[in-house]
């Protein structure tokens, strides 16, 4: 079907808004015939996941953005930056690199956008309500905010993302449209115990297993157990859109679009139906370590970004102790959540531990790891499904309570008894 604009998509797309709510309509307008949409729609938000430095192309758009006055029109929030502005020296950034970030990060935030520089929006003030139509980057904020909040985003691209911002209009297609949040498959626990469900790493493992198995379709999920707090679904929802290509997901009983099957599916027959066991939870669990050994150089907890109820449960496991002074202990958080962290004085206590707090970046996006620093461990599926490739480490998975038993005793200690019996 042909796209038909509107008079005003018609204005911007002729330059009467400027050169570049031009260049962001002409790129809106092109991507929308590109998935077959009909018209676009108005968004109430966006999230820019374009903000981390990756090359020039990247950095040479941004600025000629900027350079042609660009606003945006909607309220805008901004993903993790390449770089923490303030402790970047700190780490193994080179300065030439960091001057290219620092530039880009710059670009968008002069657009009007909010400097929340965090990879869970959701968790902030920004955070959008049921229904609502947005643009968000980041895969894990696209499969939360359609899966648990119920706000309608498609996956938006690097470079797509702020031109939806720029003209408040995004395609009608994908994941905006009731037709598409379907169900497709039915994956169902079974004989997975209250307990194992109960345990720190189960969702994230849970998240890893749906990737899998879904790829790109929506799956359903059956026989979860009690009621996850939302960082447990944060966690599923990082590590499904890592391992997989999880814009949405339904759990039964727990997401808002999902009461029933009958609902998840809109009465509807699954394509597939695949079980998931033990024994598969265990494998996918196993699958999450590439590390040999007791050898460890580094702690990383915070991908997606810690939350302040995150960083409440780690003050319980370090307050009193101390990280062994040959391994590294990195916590990654926004910036906001680190200004409530340090009014608080829980920052106080994890410095106390020996923790270093790196705000927003991610370590997957920029370059500060020291060569020496070969064996990380970490509780984000998200982080241990990307780090072999993305940094050329080998990583330990396992919960929070070991990260921090390891960080103290200075070598890998994971505690496994629960998921072999």
């Amino acid at each position: 079907m042909p796209l038909e604009l509107t008079a005003a998509d018609r204005a911007m797309l002729d330059g009467e808004g400027g050169a570049a709510m031009q260049t962001a309509m002409s790129i809106v307008a092109q991507m929308a015939e590109v998935q077959g949409a009909g018209e676009l729609l108005d968004i109430t938000q966006a999230h820019i996941d374009a903000t981390v430095y990756v090359g020039d192309a990247g950095l040479e758009f941004a600025e000629r953005l900027a350079g042609q006055g660009a606003k945006v029109a909607v309220p805008s929030t901004l993903n993790v930056g390449a770089l923490d502005e303030h402790h970047w020296h700190e780490w193994a950034v080179a300065p030439e690199w960091a001057a290219r970030a620092r530039r880009q990060m710059h670009a968008y935030e002069s657009m009007g956008t909010t400097p929340t520089w965090t990879c869970a929006p959701y968790q902030t003030v920004h955070r959008p309500t049921f229904g609502e139509h947005i643009a968000w980057g980041e895969s894990n904020a696209v499969s939360f905010a359609n899966s648990v909040i119920g706000a309608r985003t498609d996956f938006y691209a690097d470079m797509l993302d702020i031109c939806c911002a720029l003209t408040g209009r995004a395609p009608a297609a994908g994941l905006h449209l009731s037709e598409n949040r379907i169900g497709r498959l039915l994956l169902r626990l079974v004989g997975v115990p209250k307990k194992v469900q109960q345990d720190d790493s189960f969702f994230t493992v849970l998240g890893y297993v749906t990737g899998r198995m879904a790829g790109n379709r929506i799956p359903v999920v059956e026989g979860v157990l009690g009621e996850p707090d939302e960082d447990q679904l944060k966690a599923l929802a990082a590590t499904a859109a890592s391992s997989g290509a999880v814009a949405m997901f339904h759990i039964i009983g727990v997401t808002p679009e999902a009461p029933t099957c009958e609902a998840a599916f809109h009465g509807r027959r699954p394509e597939e139906i695949l079980d998931i066991t033990m024994d598969e939870l265990r494998r996918a669990r196993c699958e999450l370590t590439t590390a040999d050994g007791a050898q460890l150089d580094m702690v990383v907890l915070g991908s997606p970004h810690l939350s302040i109820g995150e960083i409440k449960r780690l003050l319980l496991l370090v307050e009193g102790k101390r990280a062994h002074p040959e391994v590294e202990f990195l916590v990654t958080t926004s910036r906001a959540v680190a200004h409530l962290a340090e009014r608080s004085g829980a920052m106080e206590c994890l410095r106390a531990f020996g923790a270093r707090v790196t705000v927003d970046t991610c370590i997957l996006t920029t370059p500060m790891l020291p060569e020496g620093v070969r064996v990380l461990m970490t509780n984000a599926g998200k982080f241990a499904y990307y780090t072999p490739g993305l940094l050329s480490r080998e990583v330990v998975f396992s919960g929070m309570e070991d990260c921090v038993r390891s960080a103290i005793e200075g070598r890998v200690v994971v505690e496994d008894r629960l998921w072999k019996n």
